[in-house]
């Protein structure tokens, strides 16, 4: 018996190199940390050994490091609502903080069962809590909703809540990524994909690849233009800000054209910064997400078309492909870039892509190779095009869960005309925009023509912050997120209103959310207008 076991057997010491030995399970390791908590013995302990090796350590009374209450516990997942610790995150809200932190946590359980005695589950600790016990503790107000475990509605900008039929779809079966039936599956995306964005043209090209919206920029930026190039980014928000950054990474120069918070670049404004330089392309965001601006697409390409005819026209609509209107040929528009976990209503993981003819010309015509491996058009445009005729292809793994999802989505999406889609939005953001308005609160866009339709950034009352009231939202059972724009992050909340929320007759998350967001800014201490909150 090693050194190590003697000493914990004779004095019941595991505390400094001991303890170290005791929980790696190798008497010769001193490579983790030691416990916080100094010394406590071995009365205290059910060790499970095999000749210096132990398999488990079960704490019969933990010391206080190990005895984590639900608030702690959450503020190790959720530090934007905790005032004492705060991840470094790329944005600029993370600098915020909450006055307390007083959600408990607790995992949402579909049903209430009695559980076996010897069925547990582990916390990241080595002290074991029975999840009988922990279906017991208080919990944010969680509401039924279809088949789906009851949680709290999300109303962020994405991701948002998601059909049942979709989240069963990515329980499927594991299948060969280069088998006929998968093949058959991805095929019929691309051809579905066309038809959400409007396009006959056989030239254009949709992309399907495993990643978020940000890697629908690297796509731009690595196939489309070439470093030294020039690009004109539309500023409405925080996006712009990092589509530029994307930019230059790929040793492109963005110029920025910035319009004030809530506002968009005016066309006279365009057309003057069209002239005085040869951009390769000019980018814009369609909705931003972080204030809630709606950028005119159509005018704007028209005129590039007009004044700079060269000029590729690049869209950003992971924020509003399937809630807002695209017409890719009509518009003649070279690339539009989203993500499948906004409003085509699929969890988060897919890149999507649909570039025009003119564009993948554009490509194939560069001078230097792609600035990208795994986002380089020359892997995946074959293997785009042989999906899309049913063969068989192979560069990098797709991931057919999430491929099954978005099948099913786009199947939703397509079963009725796009118009009634866009439509059914608009009424609802007309109707989340009244409401905000009766209570007294402004949005960050300022002019009607300027407000996204898939959701709105709300103005809080002045002096009160997002941690004031996010939480007593998730208590009623909806989450909002919080501000994201810099330079105005502590002022202001966004609620997304897109995807099934708004489509399914049979929700009633918006009208839950208005009433929630009403209550809650009632509760802690804002009085509106004709006291209609």
């Amino acid at each position: 018996m090693t050194g190590a076991l003697q000493h914990v057997r004779e004095t019941g010491d595991i505390s400094g190199q001991f303890a170290t030995s005791v929980r790696t399970g190798h008497t010769h390791s001193h490579t983790t940390r030691h416990l916080p908590h100094s010394s406590f013995r071995i009365r205290d302990c059910v060790i499970l050994a095999t000749a210096g090796h132990f398999t488990r350590l079960l704490l019969r009374k933990p010391p206080p490091f190990f005895t984590l209450a639900p608030k702690n516990r959450l503020s190790l997942i959720s530090r934007h609502l905790n005032v004492n610790a705060h991840v470094p995150l790329n944005t600029p809200y993370s600098i915020q903080s909450s006055p307390e932190d007083d959600i408990e946590w607790n995992p949402i359980q579909k049903e209430k069962r009695s559980l076996p005695q010897q069925q547990t589950r582990a916390f990241s600790t080595t002290q074991e809590v029975s999840l009988e016990e922990e279906g017991k503790r208080s919990k944010p107000a969680a509401v039924k909703m279809s088949s789906q475990a009851p949680h709290p509605a999300l109303l962020i900008p994405g991701p948002i809540e998601f059909d049942d039929e979709v989240l069963q779809s990515m329980s499927h079966y594991s299948e060969s990524h280069v088998g006929a039936p998968f093949v058959n599956t991805f095929g019929e995306v691309l051809g579905m994909l066309r038809k959400l964005f409007i396009t006959e043209d056989p030239k254009s090209q949709p992309f399907v690849i495993s990643g978020s919206g940000t890697l629908g920029w690297d796509q731009v930026a690595a196939n489309l233009v070439e470093p030294g190039d020039d690009v004109l980014v539309l500023h409405t928000g925080y996006f712009a800000d990092s589509f530029a950054d994307c930019f230059e990474t790929y040793g492109i120069k963005p110029t920025q054209l910035k319009a004030p918070i809530g506002d968009r670049p005016q066309q006279d404004e365009v057309e003057k910064a069209l002239k005085e330089k040869n951009y390769k392309l000019i980018s814009i965001t369609h909705t931003d997400t972080s204030t809630g601006v709606l950028s005119e697409i159509k005018g704007i390409a028209d005129l590039v078309h007009r004044v700079s005819p060269d000029t590729l026209v690049i869209v950003d609509g992971v924020c509003s492909v399937g809630c807002e209107e695209i017409r890719f040929d009509d518009w003649k528009l070279d690339c539009v870039i989203t993500a499948s976990q906004k409003a085509i209503g699929c969890p988060a993981g897919l890149s999507i892509v649909m570039a025009s003819g003119r564009a993948i010309e554009r490509f194939k015509a560069r001078k230097t190779p792609p600035g990208s491996y795994f986002g380089s058009w020359k892997n995946w445009l074959p293997i785009m095009q042989n999906y899309e005729a049913k063969k068989p292809s192979y560069f990098a793994t797709p991931p057919p869960q999430l491929i099954h999802a978005l099948h099913t989505s786009l199947t939703q999406i397509l079963s009725k005309p796009l118009e009634e889609r866009f439509k059914i939005h608009h009424e609802t953001s007309q109707k989340v925009k009244k409401a905000i308005a009766d209570l007294g609160l402004k949005q960050l866009a300022s002019k009607p023509e300027n407000q996204a339709n898939g959701m709105t950034a709300i103005y809080l009352p002045e002096g009160m912050t997002p941690p004031a009231i996010l939480p007593t939202l998730m208590k009623k059972g909806v989450i909002f997120a919080g501000g994201l724009h810099k330079e105005i992050a502590t002022k202001y909340v966004r609620f997304g209103h897109m995807g099934v929320s708004v489509t399914d007759p049979k929700r009633d998350d918006i009208d839950r959310a208005l009433k929630a967001l009403g209550e809650g800014l009632k509760e802690v201490g804002y009085e509106a207008p004709n006291g209609k909150a």
